[in-house]
């Protein structure tokens, strides 16, 4: 494990063997195996720690600034998708259309129900959604297809609280504010 609480990942020395060859070649490592492991990295981990949701770069890096850690924007926002790049965050889009970022609990291939008011996500497996998936593809000749499928609505809390302020406003209504 890194300081930053992520699992590192070997390198090799020895250079790829070609294809061909009858060996098996040397997988490079990826991109982020090889970034330093530097204050502000670690202090953009422990901020992603600490959030239960998915968080904007904006609001990550507001996080980190009351917590008194000096990362710009930019660096951020570079941290932040050289994680994404590695696997080592999940994005998504939030109603906005901006990337929103959160540390998973699962480490693999998994979607989300995302609220569009407060930003709450829960993960859900969906073997039914994998299973069309691979079908669709195949029906259409597509092989090592990938896919991507985030709901997004209103979680629980938020719905009752809607409910809660259209009750109110039709009591306004009828009896006058």
């Amino acid at each position: 494990m890194t300081p930053e609480g992520t699992p590192s990942t070997p390198t090799s020395t020895s250079p790829a063997t070609p294809p061909g060859t009858g060996s098996e070649p040397v997988q490079a490592p990826r991109k982020g195996s090889e970034q330093r492991v530097t204050r502000q990295r670690r202090a953009v981990g422990a901020a992603l720690d600490g959030s239960v949701d998915f968080v904007s770069t904006q609001e990550l890096h507001r996080t980190m600034h009351d917590r008194g850690e000096q990362v710009s924007l930019a660096t951020t926002y570079r941290i932040l998708q050289s994680m994404a790049d590695d696997g080592l965050v999940d994005v998504l889009r939030n109603g906005d259309n901006e990337a929103v970022y959160r540390r998973c609990a699962v480490e693999h291939h998994h979607h989300h129900l995302l609220c569009r008011n407060c930003g709450h996500a829960v993960e859900v497996e969906a073997p039914a959604v994998e299973q069309w998936a691979a079908r669709i593809a195949a029906e259409h000749g597509f092989s090592d297809a990938t896919h991507t499928v985030e709901i997004h609505g209103l979680c629980p809390r938020c719905t009752e609280s809607a409910a809660r302020d259209r009750a109110r406003s039709r009591t306004e209504q009828v009896t006058g504010p």
